[in-house]
């Protein structure tokens, strides 16, 4: 179902979305285990992501 008081991003809210994703990746930390590379939030340690595929970091920015 659609919510009708949601709105789409303006100009601004997406600039400031960009910064907040430069922050992320800045303070992304990572170890590597037998399974493979495992990325999280320096921040927030219990933010982390598996993927069964691998990204070259700079391909994804």
């Amino acid at each position: 179902m659609v919510d009708g008081d949601v709105t789409s991003e303006s100009s601004t809210e997406s600039a400031e979305s960009t910064v907040t994703a430069e922050d992320a990746i800045a303070t992304t930390e990572s170890y590597e285990t037998d399974g493979g590379w495992v990325l999280f939030d320096g921040e927030n340690p219990l933010a982390w992501i598996q993927s069964a595929v691998t990204v070259r970091l700079d391909d994804a920015t």
